[in-house]
């Protein structure tokens, strides 16, 4: 058997919410609704009459998407892409977005289950390489 790769594994998960998040801010441009809007009408000129809210989580979404799942020949490789303390710092704004918005819950859970995933593999040492890739040992390592 093999050893579980944590962070392909948060990837899957982030891809998911990301996709949710999309979906949740396109259904919320035509029914806008702040999730917390039982308790308070404070957040309600957030989503309408201007969808400010749900631009932001399609924004977020294709952020989400375009880091996890980035294109050959733009991201790849780079710092930014292979750096999980970043996504531990810059994924909970996307939670924070998606929780606000009534559809974007269950993004907002998924997210949650990923920067989990994510923190595990931090904590265990992995680094993050291209997707489906196994990363490549370094130089100086012997391969016994």
């Amino acid at each position: 058997m093999g050893r579980l790769i944590k962070n392909h594994l948060a990837r899957l998960i982030i891809l998911t919410a990301a996709t949710y998040q999309i979906a949740a801010g396109i259904h919320g441009i035509f029914w806008p609704k702040i999730f917390w809007d039982m308790f308070t009408k404070v957040l309600d000129p957030v989503v309408k009459p201007f969808p400010i809210l749900q631009i932001l989580n399609i924004l977020f979404g294709l952020l989400g998407l375009a880091w996890e799942y980035p294109l050959p020949i733009l991201v790849p490789n780079s710092s930014f892409h292979r750096s999980i303390g970043a996504r531990l710092a810059i994924y909970p704004l996307s939670v924070f977005v998606a929780v606000l918005l009534y559809q974007g819950t269950n993004a907002a859970i998924y997210y949650l289950v990923g920067l989990v995933v994510y923190f595990w593999a931090y904590n265990e040492g992995e680094i993050v390489c291209m997707p489906w890739k196994i990363p490549e040992r370094g130089r100086g390592v012997s391969k016994a």
